[in-house]
C-alpha cells in the first residue's frame, strides 16, 4: 500500500503539470484575449477606448508576450512563492478571490453531498430489500425525476414555492439587510433560511442517481451464495444486509470521493448563477468568459489537485472497505 501510495503521489506531479499547461492554453484559445472582452464589454455598455490605449493595456499586462513566456511566469510564481497571480478583470490576487468566496462554496457542497448520502443509502437499501414493493416503484420515480429535471428549473420552482408561499426573500444567502452587517445569531438563522434551496437542489441529482446505483449494487449483491449463508447462520435481516451486501454495495460511494472534492472547491456553476450565490463556480464562469487566464487557470489548477487528491484518498478508501481489493 506504501508503495502504491508513493507512486500516485509520483504520477500527480507530471499529470498536473500537463493540466496546468493545456488548461492555461485552452483559456486563451478563442480569438483575442481580456482586453478585447474587455473592449467589447465597454461597447456593450455604450462606452468605448482606442485601439491605442487596447495595446496599452496589453502591454501593461504582458499579454505580448510569447504564451510558453506567460505561463512560465505564472507557474514559477506558484510553485516558488505561492503567488496565483492578479486577476485581469478584478485587479485584485486571485488568491484573494478565491478564499473570499470558499467558505461558503465549502460549506454548501458539504451539506449537499451529506444530504445524498443520507438519501441514497437507506431508500436505495430498502428499495433492494422490498423489490417491486409500493415504496420502490415510488422511490424509482423519484430517481428518475431527480435525474430529469435540470437543477437550474428546480431552482426555480423551489424559489417560486418559496416566494409565493413561505413570503420568503429568494436569491443569494442572505437578506438584504444582513449582507454587510457583523455576525450574529440573527445572520446565521437567516443565513440557513436560506441555505436550504440550494442544498435541495444540489442534493436532488446526486441523490437520485447514487440512489439507483445502490439498489442495483444491493440486488446483485443480496443474491449471492455468501448472503443466503449468513441467513442460514440465524442472522437477523439487519444484521445480514448491514453487516455484508451494503459494505460491498458501498463501493460506488467511496470511489465518487475522487470527483466529490473537487466539487466541494466548485460548486455547481449554473445552479449558483440561478440562485444569485457568492460561490466559486460564477467566479469562474465570468473569469472563462472574460480569458481572465491567471484567475481561470488557477480555478483549473486547484480543482485538478483536488481531483488527484480525491482518486488517491477513494483507491485507499476503497482497498481498506473491500478486502478483495489489492494493490501490488
Amino acid at each position: 500500500m506504501a508503495g502504491f501510495i508513493f507512486r500516485r503521489i509520483l504520477w500527480a506531479i507530471p499529470t498536473l503539470i500537463v493540466v496546468s499547461f493545456i488548461s492555461f492554453v485552452i483559456i486563451q484559445l478563442p480569438p483575442g484575449d481580456y482586453v478585447t472582452a474587455y473592449a467589447a464589454q465597454l461597447r456593450h455598455s455604450g462606452d468605448y477606448i482606442s485601439l491605442e490605449q487596447e495595446a496599452l493595456l496589453r502591454a501593461q499586462m504582458g499579454l505580448n508576450d510569447p504564451m510558453i513566456v506567460q505561463y512560465w511566469r505564472w507557474i514559477t510564481n506558484i510553485v516558488l512563492y505561492g503567488n496565483f497571480g492578479h486577476s485581469l478583470e478584478w485587479n485584485a490576487p486571485v488568491s484573494s478571490l478565491i478564499w473570499d468566496r470558499l467558505g461558503l462554496t465549502l460549506a454548501i457542497s458539504t451539506l449537499s453531498m451529506l444530504f445524498t448520502w443520507a438519501i441514497a443509502i437507506p431508500v436505495g437499501v430498502y428499495a433492494a430489500t422490498r423489490q417491486y414493493s409500493v415504496l420502490d416503484y415510488v422511490f424509482t420515480i423519484f430517481g428518475f425525476l431527480g435525474k430529469g429535471v435540470p437543477d437550474f428549473l428546480l431552482a426555480l420552482i423551489l424559489m417560486w414555492m418559496a416566494f409565493a408561499w413561505l413570503n420568503m426573500d429568494v436569491g443569494g444567502l442572505l437578506s438584504p439587510r444582513y449582507q454587510n452587517a457583523p455576525w450574529t445569531i440573527d445572520k446565521v438563522i437567516n443565513l440557513l433560511s436560506h441555505l436550504w434551496i440550494p442544498v435541495v437542489v444540489l442534493a436532488t441529482g446526486g441523490a437520485a442517481g447514487l440512489l439507483r446505483v445502490m439498489r442495483a449494487n444491493m440486488l446483485d449483491e443480496l443474491g449471492k451464495p455468501y448472503v443466503e449463508t449468513a441467513y442460514a447462520q440465524g442472522l437477523s435481516e439487519r444484521q445480514v444486509v448491514w453487516g455484508y451486501p451494503v459494505r460491498v454495495a458501498l463501493n460506488p460511494f467511496i470511489s465518487t470521493v475522487g470527483w466529490a472534492l473537487p466539487a466541494l472547491f466548485s460548486g455547481d456553476v449554473i445552479t449558483a448563477v440561478v440562485l444569485n450565490l457568492p460561490t466559486t463556480g460564477p467566479l469562474l464562469l465570468q473569469a472563462l468568459k472574460m480569458q481572465d487566464m491567471y484567475l481561470a487557470g488557477s480555478f483549473i489548477l486547484i480543482l485538478s489537485v483536488f481531483t488527484v487528491i480525491g482518486t488517491l484518498i477513494s483507491d485507499i478508501l476503497l482497498a481498506w472497505s473491500d478486502p478483495r481489493i489489492r494493490y501490488s
